[in-house]
């Protein structure tokens, strides 16, 4: 199976290492972004890599973890009109992007022809108030009641 990850920041990153330690062996990582030192301490880049693409440090790092990984690095922006040939070979997309248009665009756009995993930070919510909605393909997970400005800053 191949997995592509949109947005490798964050929550793509961490995602692409952890299916690596679970044993996948496919993936595809597009992101146009460098990484940055404000980046180091949620995502799975080093110091050393600063100014570097983020698609081509990931592989690097992915590649020390496990040889022989089979990786496509896209260092471009997922737009509209792309973004079904970058995805074209993955069976599931796990979507890590920045912007809620961005997100809103990769489901709109690629939401019903595959599975596709999307994530919103919920580090600061009371965990016990989580539940899920069923909205057509998707399920969406939260407390449907707090607004994510009024929750402070990784309370867990």
């Amino acid at each position: 199976m191949n997995i592509g990850i949109a947005g490798v920041g964050g929550i793509g990153s961490n995602v692409a290492l952890n299916l690596v330690r679970s044993g996948i062996d496919r993936l595809t990582l597009v992101d146009f972004d460098r990484v940055e030192p404000s980046n180091l301490n949620r995502q799975f880049y080093f110091a050393d890599q600063v100014g570097r693409l983020k698609v081509e440090a990931l592989a690097e790092n992915l590649r020390r973890i496990r040889t022989g990984l089979r990786l496509v690095t896209r260092a471009e922006r997922i737009e509209s009109h792309n973004c079904r040939t970058l995805f074209a070979d993955c069976e599931l997309i796990v979507e890590g992007l920045d912007t809620t248009d961005d997100k809103k665009m990769l489901l709109e756009t690629l939401g019903a022809t595959r599975p596709l995993v999307s994530a919103c930070g919920i580090a600061g919510m009371d965990l016990d108030r989580i539940t899920s909605r069923r909205l057509g393909t998707c399920t969406v997970f939260g407390d449907f009641a707090t607004d994510c400005a009024e929750a402070p800053l990784y309370a867990h």
